[in-house]
């Protein structure tokens, strides 16, 4: 096999490092060679361009590089059909970075694909559902290796870490942020952590300080050793009120589980239904700073044998050669 090409949607990252699913096609590249392109010229156009417009700036690229590949792979959040997927000549793998939401109906466009894979079990069964024979699911899978156990007293205050950073200002509602922080004004117990990537700094601080906690609210807008950040909170969260606005399996959960720390997480993520199956943190089913206050203190009551489970458990699950070896097959089937 020549490699795919693979395809992302989103701005390339301000920040290197700091995006999970740029970590994850990295890993692919490793494994299957191939170059990247990134389909949204947003990061460098004087005027917003519409998805419909997606990719069209890169074609003439596009066509250089398909006499050498076998496949396209393409990762988006949302099933959405950009029409420069209709002039490509080769295979097109399309990969949902985000969840199914209910009543999301799978266009005929993507249905007809040789492949679409998806990362959740709720995802597949409601592709499922519609008729779909083409849907694969692919569990997200990380270099878990990288992070160690450092146990953290749980005294007075209690330490989270909050990944999955808002790309848009919209989303400091819909990830949580806001909520969160509102949270952590009413509990003065309450320390956040959150790991930024360049994007709306300027607003997160002003949040920050419109609420009067930055004693009690750190912005890492920088790349860090994870496991080390890690090291000095007792647990991590993601609260989303929409699944598609954040990866079925945030790596940031992913990453504190593998570090023997436990997660906090709302019910609109599908992973949150493994978390409770093997009970390796609590979750939610409001976003609002009443409800997180209620899931702290359950946290808390919970938290030696939480951490334990977690410990216990780390990230085996989401290691990194079953997501490789689960592409491998779909690029089998494809290519």
């Amino acid at each position: 096999m020549s490699g795919p090409l693979y395809h992302l949607t989103i701005r390339p990252p301000v920040l290197e490092g700091c995006e999970a699913i740029t970590e994850q096609v990295s890993s692919l590249r490793a494994r299957f060679g191939g170059a990247l392109v990134y389909l949204n010229p947003n990061h460098h156009s004087p005027l917003y361009v519409p998805r419909l417009a997606f990719g069209f700036h890169r074609l003439s690229a596009i066509r250089s590089y398909e006499p050498g590949i076998d496949l396209h792979h393409v990762f988006n959040p949302d099933p959405f059909v950009f029409p420069i997927l209709r002039l490509l000549r080769r295979p097109i793998v399309y990969s949902l970075t985000g969840a199914l939401s209910q009543g999301a109906r799978i266009p005929p466009f993507l249905s007809s694909l040789p492949a679409l894979t998806v990362a959740d079990e709720r995802s597949l069964a409601r592709a499922r559902a519609q008729g779909l024979d083409n849907v694969l699911l692919v569990r997200t899978g990380l270099d878990t290796r990288r992070f160690s156990h450092t146990p953290l007293a749980l005294q007075s205050q209690l330490r989270l870490l909050v990944g999955s950073a808002p790309w848009s200002r919209s989303q400091f509602r819909s990830k949580g942020v806001d909520a969160l922080l509102d949270a952590a004004k009413a509990c003065p117990g309450l320390h956040l952590t959150f790991l930024w990537r360049g994007v709306l700094l300027d607003e997160m601080v002003k949040r920050v300080r419109r609420r009067g906690v930055e004693h009690q609210v750190r912005v890492l807008n920088e790349r860090v050793d994870v496991n080390e950040v890690l090291a000095g909170v007792h647990a991590s969260v993601a609260l989303a009120t929409d699944p598609a606005v954040i990866h079925p399996y945030p790596h940031s959960l992913i990453e504190s589980l593998a570090a023997g720390k436990p997660v906090l997480l709302s019910y609109a993520i599908p992973m949150s239904d493994y978390v409770r199956e093997k009970e390796l943190g609590c979750t939610i089913d409001q976003v609002t700073p009443g409800a997180i206050l209620s899931v702290i203190e359950q946290l808390r009551g919970h938290y030696p044998a939480l951490e334990h489970a977690a410990h216990a458990r780390g990230g085996q699950d989401f290691c990194l050669a079953p997501m490789i070896g689960a592409y491998e097959k779909v690029y089998e089937r494809v290519a």
